[in-house]
């Protein structure tokens, strides 16, 4: 069996302040369970930027092959400068957590990520539950909710409905049978 990689590095500094406090608003913004996935959105960022700085002096033709996959993402670049600017909130901004919220399909972030737990989000027809899933541009306009299917009644078969109305009087029977003991 392989065996799993860590997806993220911790912080060097554990006790500063002021990445703590940082990373508590973002943790607020975007409706985040802990700061793994903050993590998680800064290695994805500086994975990014590495490719990046690999490419500056490589033709052309492999950076638009870098600047279209990304474009695929939903980030806006145009050059290695627009890559090696992007920041963790553009990378989150790209959630199908915080996308939700913008569509105004879930109030809240934390109300989407329960949605999106519940197996209630469709993307492109598939139930999704992984709130940090990445929405393609294509895939954007193709979210919706689950619609809860009506419950069929069932029909009875002319047996059934005979034996129901054998056992049931109906009005006028009770109505004589009152007379005759009243």
């Amino acid at each position: 069996m392989k065996r799993k990689h860590k997806k993220y590095s911790k912080p060097k500094r554990p006790f500063d302040k002021a990445r703590i406090d940082e990373e508590f608003g973002i943790m607020k913004e975007f409706g985040l369970k802990n700061k793994k996935e903050i993590w998680k959105a800064e290695a994805q960022i500086k994975k990014i930027r590495e490719k990046a700085k690999k490419l500056i002096s490589a033709s052309q033709e492999e950076q638009k092959v870098l600047f279209d996959s990304l474009k695929k993402i939903g980030l806006s670049v145009n050059s290695i400068a627009d890559i090696l600017s992007l920041e963790k909130k553009d990378f989150l901004k790209r959630r199908l957590q915080t996308i939700l919220v913008d569509k105004k399909i879930a109030t809240t972030t934390k109300g989407a990520r329960q949605l999106i737990t519940h197996k209630k989000v469709l993307v492109d027809g598939k139930a999704i539950n992984i709130p940090s899933y990445i929405i393609p541009v294509e895939l954007e306009d193709k979210i919706s909710l689950k619609v809860k299917p009506k419950k069929k009644i069932k029909e009875k078969s002319p047996k059934e409905e005979f034996e129901e109305n054998k056992e049931e009087p109906t009005q006028t029977e009770t109505k004589e049978e009152g007379e005759k003991n009243g």
